[in-house]
């Protein structure tokens, strides 16, 4: 697929960058610009050896939400077309959210609405300075609907609530302190701790994290008691992987294991 308005690039075996490339228009979210997100996710997901994607925006902007001119088209469709059309939305921060990759977020400036939301699907974030954040949606009288689970996952349901319900901005010092955010640095450190966070994650087989991932997201929300047989098996099929026995070993040796990797 030859995207129009997203860059795909891989440094190595190990980090995929996915950067979305729409400056001219805040890099929004159109349903062209969904459709090449989901394709490049699928690319991602089929690398094995993927370990980290780093998701950012190209100009001074991360992402401004959805698309003015896609919106003005969505008031004179049919409710069933809206629902359809909305679809793919949801199914793109489900994809992003269960990606086998750590996904880290070089948030680079503002992040809205659907931002917001892109925002909290990252497993790492780190942030500009420079970067705000806002639930734009009731500005237009709308609501966070395809982000809402992500957005109350990563805030909680009091702070999502402050945040969708008053559609205020906040800037990078205050995303960090509710958790928005992880990291909070200057425009010219912002690549400098990205490449930080990527040495830690070089240093993990991709299956562990893939496991990793899949475990925090089938466990979330249940009660330990429910899931005990669950986390039993998981355990034991980790123990049966031969990155648990070079784990192992390398430990025991005191030596670096085979599937670590440096920067490319």
């Amino acid at each position: 697929m030859h995207y129009q308005s997203i860059k795909l690039t891989f440094e190595g075996d190990a980090v995929a960058r996915l950067t979305l490339a729409r400056p001219d228009m805040q890099n929004a979210l159109s349903l062209d610009v969904v459709a090449e997100l989901r394709h490049a996710l699928q690319v991602v997901a089929q690398k094995e050896q993927v370990r980290a994607l780093v998701l950012t925006g190209e100009g001074k902007t991360f992402c401004a939400g959805g698309d003015l001119n896609w919106m003005k088209t969505v008031l004179s469709q049919s409710r069933a077309q809206r629902i359809a059309d909305s679809r793919p939305l949801a199914d793109l921060f489900y994809e992003f959210d269960n990606l086998p990759k750590v996904v880290i977020g070089r948030i680079n400036g503002p992040a809205t609405g659907g931002g917001f939301g892109l925002t909290c699907i990252c497993d790492v974030a780190v942030g500009a300075t420079t970067a705000r954040f806002s639930l734009t949606e009731a500005r237009l009288g709308l609501a966070p609907a395809n982000i809402g689970p992500y957005v109350v996952r990563r805030l909680g349901l009091a702070k999502a609530r402050r945040y969708g319900l008053t559609a205020q901005f906040i800037d990078a010092v205050q995303a960090e302190r509710v958790g928005l955010l992880d990291r909070v640095v200057p425009p010219e450190e912002l690549d400098r701790v990205i490449e930080e966070e990527l040495a830690l994650v070089r240093s993990l087989p991709a299956s562990a994290i893939a496991r990793t991932k899949r475990l925090f997201n089938d466990v979330v929300g249940r009660p330990p008691v429910e899931c005990m047989d669950y986390t039993a098996n998981c355990l034991a099929d980790a123990w049966e992987t031969p990155e648990a026995r070079e784990g192992i070993a390398a430990f025991l040796e005191k030596r670096a294991p085979a599937w670590k990797v440096t920067r490319a």
